[in-house]
Order: C-alpha cells, then sequence, then structure tokens
C-alpha cells in the first residue's frame, strides 16, 4: 500500500496514543521521536521477514561481515530515506507542527566504532542491502562504546558514553537465539576410538544474546540484518556470580569498545571481547545452517565469512573447533570447508594494528582455540618444508617467540586478503607482506575502500542534492557514478554560483552550531579547514598545528597582511592510553584560546576542536567544509573514507599522495587537488636508510625553529610540559612521522589554496569537479566487487539498484 500523508499522520497519532496516552501537543521530543521509529519499523517488518524467507527459498549464500566495530550513527533520517518515505514524514510531521529534523535531534549515535573502520562497516551493511545482496553484520552490542569526549581545561577528558539509557528503539532482541560461549578453563582431548573429543574443566559459560538491527536497502524492498551480540550470564550459572562485582566481570565483557591496553586486564578483557563476538557469531551461523540439512562439506558454498581486520581472526580457529569438536569433521576437510569460506580484509600496515597475543593470554581466555591454531600453525610449518627455506617458514608462521600473531592466521586460514587502496594493496604484497604473497599471489586482491553517497550527500545535504538533481536529474541517487555528468556543466556558471550558495547556506548553519556549542563566533566567509579523524600520529594533525602556528606568527608581525581569513576546525579523539595523542589535543586546544583570544589579528584566522567527533557531527561539518586535510604520513593511511565523504561534499583536498588520495588525485586532476610532500618511495628510502636528521631541518630552516620555539619558549601559554613533548619527538627522537621534512611543502600548499580561493568561480569549479568524480568512490560498487570477486554472493532478486520501488508497504 502507499503511504500518503494523510496515512502517515493517522498511523503516528495512533502509534503516539498508544505508546504513551498523549496527543501530538503534549508529547515530548523523546516521546515523538521514539513513536517515529515505531512507524518507520512497522513499514519495513514485513519486508524484513521476507527478506530472510526468501534467502532460504531460493538457497541463496549469505555473507557474514565480523567486525568489532560498527559506526551507523543516526537511522531514522537514513531509513526513511532509503525506505522512500522522506518527503511524506517531513511534510506529514509539518502538518503536525512538528519538524523531522529537531525529532530527529533525540536519537542518540549508536556508541559502536571509533572511526573510519566502523564507519566502513556501516557503509558495507547499507551497501549490501541496498543492492539486494544478502549480507549479514556481525558485532558486539557495546553498552557504553567509546568514551565521551569532553575538554576540560584543554585536556581530553573521557566519560562513559550512556546511549542506551533509553534504549535502542531499533534493535530487535532475540532471545531465543542465544548461545552458549566457553572461556577460561583447561581443556583434554580424549580419544573415543571415533574422533578426539574435547573435554573442558572448569571453563566460564557466557550467555551470547543477539540483538538484531534492521538494515533497509534503498527503495528495493530488501532488508538485512546487523547482528549485536550482549554479554550476560545463564540462568544455569547464577550461583557462580554471587555479588555485583562477580557479574560485572560477565557484563564488562560488552561494556567499552577498546579497553585501555596499557595494563594485563585492559588486553586480556579485549582478547575475550574478540574470542566471545567471533564464538556467538559461528555458532549463529552453523547452527542455522544445520536447520536445512544441507551437508557441512558443502557449507562454504552456502556461507562466506569476511574478517574486517585482525580482530575477528579467530573465525579461522572457531570455525574449525565447531567443525572438529562438535560435528566431528576431519581435519582435512574442515581445514578446506574453512580456507573457503574465509576472506580477509587488512586495514593497516602500522605494526601496531597488526595484533599479536601471548600464547599464555590465548590459553587462559580459550585453550582449546590455542591448541588449534597451534596445529594450524604445525602443519603450515610441515607443508612449506622442502618448499621453502627455513627463514622463510619462521617469518610466516602464526606462532613465534611466543606471540600468536592473529593476521598471518587470517591470511593463512582464508581464501583471499584485499588491501583497501591500490598503494596501500601494493605495500601489502611487495613489503608487509611480501612473504604471503609470494607463498599466495591468487589470494591476494585490492577493493578500494567506499562510501555511501545516499547518507553522505542526500541526507546531510540536501540543498546540494537538490541542486544536482537541477543540473543532471536525479539518476545519481540510485547509481553515483552518474554524478559524472556534473563536468558536462562546469562552465555552467548559474550552476557554479548554486554550488556556493549551498556551501555558504552549510557554512552559515555550522558557524551557528559552532557558536551555541563553544561560545566562538566564526565567518561564514572565511575558508572552512577541516580535519576530522582519529588522533594519531601519522595522521599529523600537530602538521596541521605547526602551520596555524606559524601563520599566527606571522600575523602578529603584521596584522595588516593581506590573507584568505581561515577557520580551522579539528574533531578527533585520542584513545585514552595514547598519552601522545593527548598531548597534541592539549596543544591544539591551547593554541585555539590563544588565537580566538588576540583582538590585534582581526578574527583573520579561528581554530575550533569541536567536542565528541562522531557521525551526526561528521554531518554538520562536512557539508560545510571548503577544505579537506588528508595529511597523513605517505604510507601510513591504508586507504581513508573522510577524503572522499568531503569530495562528495565539494571541498577541496590538500593531501600527501597516500591511501586512495592517489586514486582521488587520477580521478579529478592534479589542478583540481592539493598535492604535498614525501612520496612512498621516499618515505620507504628514509625508513631503510635510517639518513633522515630532523635537527637539520629545525636548524636551517628560521620558520619551522620560529614554530617549534614557540611550544617551549612560553609563546604558547599553559603547555609547558605538552609542548616540550611535542618538541622532543620532533628533535630528540627524530621526528618519526616526518613532519618538518614535509613542513614546507605543506605550506606551498595551503598558500596555493588561500590563492586559488581568491577567484570564487573557478574555486566553485574546482568543487564541481569533485563532486562529479566522488561517484566513482561509492560502497554500493565496492561491495559490488567483494561479492562477485571474493565472496561469490549474488542479488536477491532482479530488483537492483536503480529500479526503485516507489514506498513500502506500511
Amino acid at each position: 500500500m502507499k503511504i500518503t500523508q494523510e496515512r502517515f499522520v493517522r498511523e503516528f497519532k495512533k502509534q503516539l496514543a498508544e505508546k504513551f496516552a498523549l496527543d501530538v501537543k503534549d508529547a515530548a521530543p523523546i516521546e515523538l521521536y521514539q513513536t517515529l521509529v515505531s512507524v518507520v519499523k512497522s513499514g519495513y517488518s514485513e519486508i524484513w521477514r521476507n527478506t530472510w524467507k526468501s534467502y532460504v527459498k531460493n538457497d541463496q549464500k549469505q555473507v557474514y561481515y565480523f567486525s568489532i566495530e560498527f559506526l551507523p550513527g543516526r537511522l531514522l533520517k537514513s531509513n526513511l530515506l532509503n525506505m522512500g518515505w522522506y518527503d511524506v514524514v517531513d511534510k506529514g510531521l509539518k502538518q503536525m507542527g512538528l519538524s523531522l529534523d529537531k525529532i530527529s535531534e533525540s536519537e542518540v549515535d549508536m556508541a559502536l566504532g571509533n572511526g573510519g573502520l566502523g564507519r566502513l562497516a556501516s557503509c558495507f551493511m547499507d551497501a549490501l542491502a541496498s543492492d539486494g545482496l544478502p549480507g549479514n553484520g556481525n558485532g558486539i552490542r557495546y553498552k557504553y562504546g567509546l568514551f565521551k569526549q569532553k575538554f576540560v581545561d584543554g585536556y581530553q577528558i573521557e566519560l562513559p558514553n550512556e546511549w542506551l539509557t533509553d534504549g535502542n528503539n531499533w534493535a530487535v532482541a532475540r532471545e531465543s537465539k542465544a548461545v552458549d560461549v566457553l572461556m577460561g578453563g583447561q581443556v583434554h582431548l580424549i580419544d573415543n576410538g571415533k574422533y578426539l573429543e574435547a573435554i573442558y574443566e572448569g571453563a566460564d559459560v557466557i550467555k551470547a544474546v543477539p540483538y538484531d538491527t534492521g538494515i533497509v536497502g534503498y527503495r528495493n524492498d530488501h532488508v538485512n540484518t546487523m547482528r549485536l551480540w550482549d554479554a550476560q550470564i545463564p540462568a544455569s550459572e547464577e550461583v557462580k556470580y554471587p555479588t555485583i562485582e562477580d557479574r560485572r566481570r560477565v557484563e564488562d565483557l560488552t561494556s567499552v569498545l577498546y579497553p585501555d591496553d596499557s595494563n594485563y586486564e585492559g588486553r586480556i578483557l579485549r582478547l575475550k571481547q574478540e574470542y566471545f563476538f567471533t564464538s556467538a557469531g559461528i555458532q549463529s551461523i552453523i547452527r542455522h545452517y544445520k536447520k536445512y540439512d544441507r551437508p557441512l562439506n558443502e557449507i562454504s558454498e552456502h556461507i562466506a565469512i569476511h574478517i574486517n581486520d585482525t580482530h575477528p581472526a579467530m573465525c579461522v580457529a572457531e570455525f574449525m573447533r565447531i567443525l572438529l569438536d562438535k560435528e566431528h569433521m576431519d581435519w582435512d576437510e574442515a581445514w578446506q570447508q574453512t580456507v573457503k569460506t574465509m576472506s580477509y580484509t587488512n586495514h593497516t600496515i602500522m605494526a601496531e594494528a597488526l595484533e599479536k597475543w601471548p600464547v599464555e593470554m590465548l590459553a587462559t581466555v580459550q585453550p582449546r582455540i590455542l591448541q588449534i591454531i597451534q596445529e594450524i600453525d604445525r602443519r603450515y610449518a610441515l607443508e612449506l618444508e622442502g618448499k621453502k627455506d627455513h627463514d622463510f617458514i619462521e617469518r610466516t608462521r602464526i606462532i613465534k617467540d611466543g606471540m600468536v600473531k592473529m593476521a598471518h592466521l587470517a591470511i593463512i586460514g582464508s581464501h583471499s586478503t584485499n588491501g583497501v587502496a591500490k598503494l596501500h594493496t601494493e605495500l601489502l604484497e611487495n613489503d608487509v607482506l611480501r612473504d604471503f604473497y609470494e607463498l599466495y599471489p591468487e589470494r591476494f586482491n585490492n577493493k578500494t575502500n567506499g562510501i555511501t553517497v545516499r547518507r553522505w550527500l542526500q541526507v546531510a545535504n540536501p540543498e546540494l542534492s537538490k541542486t544536482i538533481d537541477q543540473a543532471i536529474g536525479t539518476a545519481w541517487r540510485f547509481d553515483a557514478k552518474k554524478l559524472h555528468e556534473l563536468e558536462k556543466h562546469v562552465g555552467d556558471k548559474k550552476l557554479l554560483e548554486k554550488i556556493g550558495r549551498a556551501k555558504l547556506d552549510n557554512k552559515k548553519k555550522l558557524a551557528a552550531f559552532i557558536k551555541e556549542d563553544t561560545g566562538i563566533e566564526v565567518s561564514p566567509h572565511a575558508i572552512f579547514d577541516v580535519q576530522i579523524k582519529r588522533l594519531h600520529a601519522y595522521k599529523r594533525q600537530l602538521l596541521n598545528l605547526l602551520h596555524i602556528v606559524k601563520l599566527y606568527l606571522d600575523l602578529k608581525d603584521d596584522p595588516n597582511r593581506d590573507v584568505e581569513p581561515r577557520v580551522f576546525i579539528f574533531g578527533a579523539k585520542a584513545a585514552p592510553s595514547y598519552h601522545y595523542a593527548e598531548a597534541i589535543i592539549k596543544c591544539i586546544n591551547e593554541v585555539a584560546n590563544m588565537i580566538n583570544n588576540d583582538k590585534t589579528i582581526n578574527d583573520k584566522l579561528k581554530v575550533v576542536f569541536l567536542e565528541n567527533y562522531g557521525v551526526s557531527l561528521a554531518e554538520k561539518i562536512i557539508p560545510a567544509a571548503d577544505v579537506g586535510e588528508q595529511i597523513s604520513t605517505a604510507t601510513k593511511e591504508a586507504s581513508g573514507t573522510s577524503n572522499m565523504k568531503l569530495m562528495l561534499n565539494g571541498a577541496l583536498t590538500v593531501a600527501t599522495l597516500d591511501g586512495a588520495n592517489i586514486e582521488i588525485k587520477d580521478h579529478v586532476g592534479e589542478d583540481n587537488i592539493f598535492i604535498f610532500g614525501l612520496t612512498k618511495d621516499e618515505v620507504l628510502e628514509y625508513e631503510k636508510n635510517h639518513h633522515y636528521y630532523a635537527a637539520e631541518y629545525y636548524n636551517s630552516n628560521p620558520v619551522i625553529k620560529r614554530v617549534l620555539d614557540a611550544f617551549v619558549d612560553g609563546t604558547i601559554p599553559n603547555i609547558e610540559v605538552e609542548g616540550h613533548e611535542i618538541y622532543d619527538s620532533l628533535l630528540r627522537v627524530n621526528d618519526e612521522y616526518f613532519v618538518l621534512r614535509d613542513f614546507a611543502s605543506y605550506v606551498q600548499a595551503q598558500e596555493a589554496v588561500s590563492e586559488a580561493y581568491k577567484d570564487k568561480q573557478n574555486w566553485n569549479k574546482m568543487c564541481l569537479i569533485n563532486i562529479a568524480n566522488a561517484g566513482y568512490f561509492s560502497a554500493d560498487d565496492t561491495v559490488e566487487k567483494y561479492a562477485k570477486e571474493i565472496w561469490d554472493i549474488k542479488p536477491n532478486s532482479t530488483e537492483m539498484r536503480g529500479k526503485a520501488k516507489d514506498v513500502y508497504p506500511l
């Protein structure tokens, strides 16, 4: 049934009365929000059920995407858009004197992720559904997720993020689908004549309860499932947990994302989390598969399991455990099915993120999993004897020097390993994972990351979206590559003016938000220069800060200096145990205080660090950005996705030749991006020969010397400790990420930005070219490549993206 404005209003009022016994005029925003969610869920619940039924009926192969992070943001507007209800609901709410924008502000971001890894996973969930593909998410239902960030005296303070205070209105608890996860204790193997039986002694039993969220496809009658697991105490085990403190040991398993890994307790909790959600997910998958009496030696033909980064690498061993211990399959057959079922995405070349766990720690968490990994490792080495030399075998083993290398487990135990940008994959094949590439060249492939264009343009930037519609029609809303048709209009002055007006309107909205949130007044006519990403040394927020200090010192020398006014906007969290990143945050905030309160520079420079960066805040910042900072040290950023979101919204990129920046440059052309800094080969040469001496740049460049001295000579107030820490990291520790080496080149690129901004028409033309080429970075297309080249899954029906239904039945 087609939803009409009249029908929506009637249904909304009915559900509001049934849920809260209230009229519209008496309801609070949270009550209005929860009612609207109920109406929306009633609109897709039957579609959700039918999607699952069709998988079974058609015997379709499904993919299960395992990720320790998901970062979906607010779902209300996204679901309304995907259902085709957005305009009808917006008008219906206005008819009742209500605002969709205000109601949606009552929705709290799900605290299930931190940065790009979790956002990518959510983009892929949306894309799987919108491509009509049979895909499921599998993760953890964190009670607090990552912390809520506040600034006190310039320092980052971490507060609990109580996002579940009012519950999660989108999720459905599936108590009947709970599974038991065993941890700790000891395991003995007994040969009963038919198979080796695993006998557990003293293990803790954790009840894993799934909470399912429907992931609505874009106007295609398709709803997939994101399943998140909560840890609970089974009724049969309650006597073992007599005190609140005892119970908390279980509940803490799903309390926070990335426990503090600077101590043993934090590390072992994180390892338990990784086993908990992989075991729960694998058990659930195999249990569901067995319901239909299919042979287990064909499971890889029906099931694909994807390991998103190393955190779920225990999927390999857990899959083997169930096939061996529960289904009594012989080793070779179980291993064959495991490798065919598993695939792995590597997201980084950073050693710190290529997880390694001490053998004794894994033995404490799950001894049977350690036994299986040891046997995989033994057989791997045995198989290579006589084929590879001893050093090669030792370099590539899963267990070495008392450590279990999770990336090695994921590579050896899967049929596919992919990087997430062309450069990143080349680095994996030629450097970081060179030995494995030599061993399994057919398993390696590239899948450059993508973003959900629907959320980051249609939802986040409706004014620009309507401007695009007027220029090229609406087909791009179904196929993002059609944005490329905008390039035919680069000479259309009226269109360029409209793009400029849309940007200015978004900047005015962000300026108003900044004023309300921070008290800082910024001019929407200044360049909005944005760096929004996780705070890490390799992402080089510090390089950005050094440039800001240079600009400030230049203005102090000559307040009448002719410069393009700038507003530098930061959004980032630092891991609680990452002291250096926290020191950078403190320095950014103190520089901001110094600059924003200095009347002598005539508001030509402002610095804003917005608290608690997340998806909803990004939706405010990105449409207003003029410049996107993508300034990581070359080779260190695997791909990046904020670069794609920013270019999609008409921001011009200042970038190193790193990650997907290279592919962005190839699409938009060198004249429409600002490239600077060391190249991959130059960085690798420095790292190989150790010929980089940061002090030489300090001693030979008076600008660098003056800027760095400002951190330690009192020029910047209130950073006595942090200023010296940064100063020493660059000079005494020799500047690990080549900040000083790239500084002069970065300054030149920023000067080019200022010069380009003076010609507004040409600037808008450059923006148009970036928007036009952003469609090549759509998650819809990325996921289609995964589906075809890695997972071997096919769409649920012939109704695909671009063949849309107008509405869903209510």
